[in-house]
Protein backbone atom coordinates (compact mmCIF):
# COMPACT_ATOMS: atom_id res chain seq x y z
CA UNK A 1 0.00 0.00 0.00
CA UNK A 2 1.32 3.77 -1.02
CA UNK A 3 3.12 4.42 2.16
CA UNK A 4 3.14 8.47 0.94
CA UNK A 5 1.13 11.86 1.96
CA UNK A 6 0.03 13.83 -0.96
CA UNK A 7 -0.82 17.28 0.59
CA UNK A 8 -2.42 20.28 -0.74
CA UNK A 9 -2.08 23.56 1.50
CA UNK A 10 -3.84 26.57 0.07
CA UNK A 11 -5.32 29.65 1.77
CA UNK A 12 -8.50 28.97 2.89
CA UNK A 13 -8.22 24.68 3.52
CA UNK A 14 -5.56 22.11 3.34
CA UNK A 15 -6.36 18.78 2.19
CA UNK A 16 -4.26 15.36 2.14
CA UNK A 17 -4.83 12.03 0.76
CA UNK A 18 -3.37 8.83 2.98
CA UNK A 19 -4.06 5.60 2.03
CA UNK A 20 -6.68 6.03 -0.74
CA UNK A 21 -8.49 8.32 1.79
CA UNK A 22 -8.94 12.42 1.55
CA UNK A 23 -8.62 14.34 4.42
CA UNK A 24 -9.43 18.13 5.34
CA UNK A 25 -9.29 21.13 7.58
CA UNK A 26 -8.97 25.28 7.27
CA UNK A 27 -5.44 25.73 7.24
CA UNK A 28 -5.20 27.50 10.26
CA UNK A 29 -6.10 24.42 12.20
CA UNK A 30 -4.03 22.29 10.38
CA UNK A 31 -0.68 20.67 12.29
CA UNK A 32 1.38 19.00 10.24
CA UNK A 33 3.27 17.05 13.05
CA UNK A 34 -0.14 15.72 13.33
CA UNK A 35 -0.07 13.66 10.45
CA UNK A 36 0.40 9.64 10.23
CA UNK A 37 3.96 8.51 9.62
CA UNK A 38 4.70 8.56 6.02
CA UNK A 39 7.69 7.51 3.82
CA UNK A 40 7.41 10.78 1.75
CA UNK A 41 5.32 13.69 2.21
CA UNK A 42 4.39 15.31 -0.82
CA UNK A 43 3.93 18.86 -0.94
CA UNK A 44 2.05 21.64 -3.03
CA UNK A 45 1.68 24.91 -1.07
CA UNK A 46 0.39 28.47 -1.81
CA UNK A 47 -0.80 29.15 1.65
CA UNK A 48 1.51 32.66 3.26
CA UNK A 49 0.59 31.43 6.28
CA UNK A 50 1.89 28.21 5.97
CA UNK A 51 5.43 26.95 7.41
CA UNK A 52 7.18 24.02 8.23
CA UNK A 53 11.05 22.93 9.13
CA UNK A 54 12.54 21.06 6.27
CA UNK A 55 12.83 17.54 6.53
CA UNK A 56 14.13 14.51 4.49
CA UNK A 57 10.45 12.95 4.09
CA UNK A 58 9.08 16.62 2.88
CA UNK A 59 9.39 16.96 -0.85
CA UNK A 60 7.32 20.65 -1.86
CA UNK A 61 6.60 19.92 -5.57
CA UNK A 62 7.05 22.93 -8.47
CA UNK A 63 5.16 23.70 -11.39
CA UNK A 64 7.86 22.23 -14.36
CA UNK A 65 7.97 23.27 -18.54
CA UNK A 66 6.11 20.30 -19.18
CA UNK A 67 3.95 17.25 -18.02
CA UNK A 68 4.16 14.60 -21.04
CA UNK A 69 2.39 16.79 -23.82
CA UNK A 70 1.12 19.02 -21.50
CA UNK A 71 3.21 22.57 -22.08
CA UNK A 72 3.32 25.69 -19.27
CA UNK A 73 3.21 28.83 -20.80
CA UNK A 74 5.03 30.59 -18.29
CA UNK A 75 8.29 31.62 -19.10
CA UNK A 76 9.69 31.13 -15.81
CA UNK A 77 7.75 27.80 -14.88
CA UNK A 78 8.08 27.91 -11.45
CA UNK A 79 6.00 30.85 -10.94
CA UNK A 80 2.71 29.61 -11.92
CA UNK A 81 1.22 28.73 -8.65
CA UNK A 82 1.77 24.60 -7.85
CA UNK A 83 -1.88 24.22 -7.24
CA UNK A 84 -3.11 25.52 -11.07
CA UNK A 85 -0.31 23.23 -12.45
CA UNK A 86 -1.42 20.10 -10.69
CA UNK A 87 -4.86 20.90 -11.19
CA UNK A 88 -4.33 21.00 -14.91
CA UNK A 89 -2.39 17.65 -14.37
CA UNK A 90 -5.46 16.09 -13.10
CA UNK A 91 -7.44 17.77 -16.27
CA UNK A 92 -5.29 16.86 -18.86
CA UNK A 93 -5.18 12.81 -17.72
CA UNK A 94 -9.26 13.03 -17.79
CA UNK A 95 -9.36 15.13 -21.20
CA UNK A 96 -8.65 12.58 -24.18
CA UNK A 97 -6.59 15.20 -25.59
CA UNK A 98 -9.66 17.50 -26.19
CA UNK A 99 -8.61 21.32 -25.36
CA UNK A 100 -10.39 22.15 -21.26
CA UNK A 101 -10.44 24.85 -18.85
CA UNK A 102 -9.25 23.60 -15.25
CA UNK A 103 -11.16 26.75 -12.54
CA UNK A 104 -10.32 26.29 -9.31
CA UNK A 105 -12.95 28.51 -6.41
CA UNK A 106 -11.41 29.25 -3.53
CA UNK A 107 -9.91 32.35 -1.54
CA UNK A 108 -8.89 33.11 -5.74
CA UNK A 109 -11.14 32.26 -8.53
CA UNK A 110 -8.52 30.80 -11.13
CA UNK A 111 -9.40 29.96 -15.13
CA UNK A 112 -6.41 28.13 -16.87
CA UNK A 113 -6.83 27.17 -20.52
CA UNK A 114 -5.46 24.08 -22.46
CA UNK A 115 -5.81 23.45 -25.80
CA UNK A 116 -6.00 19.88 -27.81
CA UNK A 117 -2.12 20.13 -28.41
CA UNK A 118 -1.38 20.55 -24.30
CA UNK A 119 -0.10 23.60 -25.14
CA UNK A 120 -1.55 25.97 -21.78
CA UNK A 121 -2.48 29.49 -23.39
CA UNK A 122 -2.70 31.13 -19.94
CA UNK A 123 -5.12 32.33 -17.00
CA UNK A 124 -6.83 34.26 -15.24
CA UNK A 125 -7.00 35.19 -11.32
CA UNK A 126 -10.00 36.87 -9.60
CA UNK A 127 -10.66 37.31 -6.20
CA UNK A 128 -13.24 34.51 -4.81
CA UNK A 129 -16.45 35.64 -3.45
CA UNK A 130 -15.38 35.98 0.40
CA UNK A 131 -12.37 37.89 -0.28
CA UNK A 132 -14.62 40.37 -2.23
CA UNK A 133 -17.06 40.29 0.73
CA UNK A 134 -13.85 41.69 3.41
CA UNK A 135 -13.16 44.70 1.49
CA UNK A 136 -16.65 46.42 3.95
CA UNK A 137 -17.53 44.94 7.14
CA UNK A 138 -21.50 44.71 6.37
CA UNK A 139 -23.66 41.29 7.24
CA UNK A 140 -24.20 38.74 4.57
CA UNK A 141 -27.33 36.73 3.59
CA UNK A 142 -28.09 33.58 1.96
CA UNK A 143 -29.29 34.22 -1.65
CA UNK A 144 -31.63 32.73 -3.57
CA UNK A 145 -31.94 34.45 -6.60
CA UNK A 146 -29.44 37.01 -8.06
CA UNK A 147 -31.66 38.80 -10.61
CA UNK A 148 -33.50 40.64 -7.42
CA UNK A 149 -32.44 43.86 -5.71
CA UNK A 150 -32.01 44.15 -2.16
CA UNK A 151 -34.23 45.71 0.19
CA UNK A 152 -31.99 45.80 2.88
CA UNK A 153 -28.07 46.59 3.11
CA UNK A 154 -27.39 43.21 3.92
CA UNK A 155 -29.27 41.67 0.91
CA UNK A 156 -27.97 44.54 -1.90
CA UNK A 157 -24.25 43.50 -0.60
CA UNK A 158 -24.76 39.87 -0.82
CA UNK A 159 -26.91 39.94 -4.01
CA UNK A 160 -24.22 42.69 -5.75
CA UNK A 161 -21.49 40.53 -4.52
CA UNK A 162 -22.62 37.70 -5.72
CA UNK A 163 -23.81 38.71 -8.84
CA UNK A 164 -20.32 40.52 -9.47
CA UNK A 165 -18.15 37.30 -9.49
CA UNK A 166 -21.05 35.26 -10.95
CA UNK A 167 -21.49 37.26 -13.91
CA UNK A 168 -18.04 37.58 -14.60
CA UNK A 169 -17.15 33.51 -14.42
CA UNK A 170 -19.91 32.67 -16.85
CA UNK A 171 -18.89 35.80 -18.58
CA UNK A 172 -15.42 34.79 -19.24
CA UNK A 173 -16.15 31.17 -20.29
CA UNK A 174 -18.67 32.55 -22.58
CA UNK A 175 -16.09 34.01 -24.10
CA UNK A 176 -13.40 31.17 -24.40
CA UNK A 177 -16.21 28.77 -25.68
CA UNK A 178 -16.09 30.75 -28.24
CA UNK A 179 -12.30 30.03 -29.23
CA UNK A 180 -12.11 26.51 -27.48
CA UNK A 181 -16.21 25.37 -28.20
CA UNK A 182 -15.45 21.71 -27.82
CA UNK A 183 -13.46 22.52 -24.07
CA UNK A 184 -13.93 19.99 -21.75
CA UNK A 185 -14.94 21.97 -18.50
CA UNK A 186 -13.75 21.19 -14.78
CA UNK A 187 -14.31 23.00 -11.51
CA UNK A 188 -12.39 22.17 -8.34
CA UNK A 189 -12.63 24.16 -5.03
CA UNK A 190 -14.23 25.10 -2.09
CA UNK A 191 -16.35 27.84 -3.38
CA UNK A 192 -18.05 25.96 -5.71
CA UNK A 193 -21.10 25.19 -3.68
CA UNK A 194 -22.08 29.35 -3.27
CA UNK A 195 -22.22 29.51 -6.33
CA UNK A 196 -23.39 26.28 -8.55
CA UNK A 197 -26.83 26.80 -9.21
CA UNK A 198 -25.55 30.39 -10.53
CA UNK A 199 -23.52 28.94 -13.24
CA UNK A 200 -24.77 28.83 -16.97
CA UNK A 201 -22.23 26.29 -18.56
CA UNK A 202 -21.33 22.62 -18.96
CA UNK A 203 -19.08 21.47 -16.29
CA UNK A 204 -17.45 18.39 -14.68
CA UNK A 205 -16.50 18.92 -10.33
CA UNK A 206 -14.05 17.28 -9.03
CA UNK A 207 -13.52 18.06 -5.05
CA UNK A 208 -10.25 17.04 -5.47
CA UNK A 209 -8.06 18.09 -8.43
CA UNK A 210 -5.15 19.01 -6.71
CA UNK A 211 -4.73 16.49 -4.83
CA UNK A 212 -5.07 13.81 -7.60
CA UNK A 213 -3.04 16.17 -9.92
CA UNK A 214 -0.36 15.75 -7.27
CA UNK A 215 -0.20 12.03 -7.18
CA UNK A 216 0.15 11.93 -10.73
CA UNK A 217 2.61 14.23 -10.66
CA UNK A 218 4.49 12.15 -8.47
CA UNK A 219 3.68 8.39 -10.15
CA UNK A 220 5.49 10.54 -13.31
CA UNK A 221 7.62 12.97 -12.54
CA UNK A 222 8.65 12.09 -8.89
Amino acid sequence: MNNCIYLDVGNSNTKWKFQETYFELPTRKFELEKLPMASKIWLSNVSDEFTYKKKSNIIQVESLATYKSLKNSYKKPNLLGSDRWLAMIACYEMCDKNSFFAIDIGSAVTIDVVDSLGNHQGGLIFPGLHKIRQTFNFAENDIENIQTLGNSTQDAWSIGTLSLLVNLLNLKINELKIKFPDANIYISGGGFKEIRKFIQFSYDYHKNLVLDGLELYVNNMG
